[in-house]
């Protein structure tokens, strides 16, 4: 890991002491070079993917120095699951505040070694620097598919079937619920909505089924509705799901049945890291099957047509209208 600062023998014992024992790869160098190396296994194609999560935009000041680690790591393990890819290791770079301590550099460093053993997927370095604020996590990260096999936003075709995994909506209201926005909810549900928010679950799991049997794919990071809408547009196709057959949880059930209105945030809200696709109908049990012995929910929830656009029906058949598609950084 390169350092950026005047501080070099500082930042030299911190990286000793913090990154480098989770380099372990010997590609990574112990962390000694310039850069590192990595062969790729043979017969594949290297999949690559690049994502920061920014303190006051991605996750609070206050949370949990291992968890937000950890959801800079899975935001962009999500992203390997949808192109099908097995993760094969990853870059990260920190641009910390000068009084952020050594005490939040080791939880922080706890948390990627969590996921690094929790996920197969080693560290090849990275790059520190000083910020005035705020603390931003960078990570890059690279996987692998067997040759031409990559799942891509491109594909999906008029007859296929829509499925996603999980559940949806549960971070958005999380973190409504940490904004004291929710209506009342018990404590389990409120626990689980905040915990979903914090830390996603991504579905790595499933990303042999999904090289398998999906014909397009990506993660929903920026809600559901949007990011549906960008797999139609990319794929030349038109979408339109049924609201009622999204999977929710029973806490986000009960915000619903508590507050209709959140349908907007559950559909919109972002930061679910769950994944929409689409397979072919004579496809669809056996990816469902697949998808089952992985561990990983999938449940069908509209149709692909030919035209363009995303069409979204509520309980009675009308189309809902959102006041915003999607979560936006712009």
């Amino acid at each position: 890991m390169a350092t950026r600062d005047d501080h070099g023998s500082t930042e030299d014992r911190l990286i000793a002491r913090f990154f480098k024992p989770l380099a372990t790869h010997p590609g990574a160098l112990g962390l000694s070079d310039d850069a590192a190396f990595i062969k790729p296994p043979a017969g594949c194609d290297l999949v690559l993917k690049a994502d920061a999560i920014i303190g006051g935009v991605h996750f609070f000041p206050e949370d949990p120095a291992d968890r937000v680690a950890q959801k800079a790591m899975r935001v962009n393990l999500s992203d390997l699951a949808a192109k099908g890819a097995r993760p094969l290791g990853f870059l990260v770079s920190l641009a910390l505040q000068r009084d952020v301590g050594e005490t939040w550099l080791a939880a922080f460093c706890d948390g990627l070694k969590a996921d690094i053993g929790a996920f197969s997927c080693p560290l090849f370095g990275g790059d520190t620097d000083r910020t005035p604020g705020p603390i931003t996590v960078s990570v890059a990260m690279f996987g692998a598919v067997p040759e031409g096999t990559m799942v891509r936003r491109a594909g999906a075709k008029s007859g296929d079937k829509i499925m996603v995994t999980g559940t949806i909506g549960d971070a958005a209201l999380g973190l409504k619920a940490r904004r004291a926005e929710l209506p009342k909810l018990s404590a389990a549900q409120r626990d689980h909505l905040l915990a979903r928010y914090l830390l996603p679950q991504p579905r790595n799991a499933a990303a042999e089924a999904l090289r398998m049997y999906a014909s397009a794919a990506m993660d929903i990071s920026d809600g559901l509705a949007g990011d549906l809408a960008k797999l139609c547009r990319v794929s030349g196709v038109a979408g339109e799901i049924n609201a009622v057959k999204v999977p929710l949880s029973d806490a986000a059930k009960g915000a619903l049945a508590a507050a209709p209105a959140l349908i907007e945030t559950i559909l919109t809200g972002g930061d679910d890291y769950e994944i929409v696709c689409t397979v072919a109908r004579d496809k669809a049990e056996a990816f469902k099957a697949a998808s089952d012995k992985a561990g990983v929910s999938l449940t069908e929830i509209g149709t692909v047509g030919a035209g363009e656009g995303l069409v979204i029906r509520d309980t009675q058949g009308q189309k809902l209208e959102f006041a915003h598609g999607s979560f936006s950084h712009f």
